[in-house]
């Protein structure tokens, strides 16, 4: 599914995988990877501040579903961002999903997805969203949306705090 990932070949006679430092490792790249494609599908025309308040949001989920055990909208990175429904770059009827499946380091947008998402995975992006769980473009207006009270705008996203941890 992923291009340009390196799957680790383990030895045939092994019963299961060991927790080695490279295991995680190969675990943190697929998440940086799946928060790079949901960022740039979601937000890859937005200034940078847009973007990281993307990672941010898919992070808050991740945030609450640990403080919770699990939540609706899943769990870990990968969980969260591939949520059926969630965000919609990753709906295959969307015309973002081509795109996103096939973007490579060498577009300079998805570039700067990736420096967001590894910067969000191990914890060093600032979270400059108010703590916000849901958001969505300032021309649609969801029916999740409706009395909410928004905690930020950033570029052309309108972003909520819809969950308490």
């Amino acid at each position: 599914m992923f291009k340009n990932i390196l799957i680790p070949i383990f030895n045939k006679k092994q019963k299961s995988v060991p927790q080695t430092s490279s295991e995680e490792e190969f675990k943190q790249a697929l998440e940086i990877d799946v928060l790079a494609r949901t960022i740039f599908g979601e937000a890859r025309g937005e200034p940078i501040e847009g973007m990281e308040a993307v990672a941010c949001v898919v992070m808050n989920r991740v945030r609450i579903s640990d403080i919770k055990g699990q939540y609706w909208w899943g769990s870990g990175v990968i969980g969260v961002c591939q949520k059926p429904y969630q965000f919609s770059c990753w709906n295959r009827s969307d015309p973002s999903y081509q795109r996103l499946m096939n973007v490579t380091d060498s577009n300079i947008h998805f570039a700067t997805c990736l420096r967001i998402a590894r910067r969000a995975v191990i914890g060093a992006l600032r979270d400059n969203t108010n703590g916000a769980t849901h958001y969505h473009a300032d021309y649609v207006s969801p029916y999740w949306a409706k009395g909410g009270q928004p905690v930020k705008t950033i570029g052309a996203h309108i972003f909520y705090k819809l969950v308490e941890a």
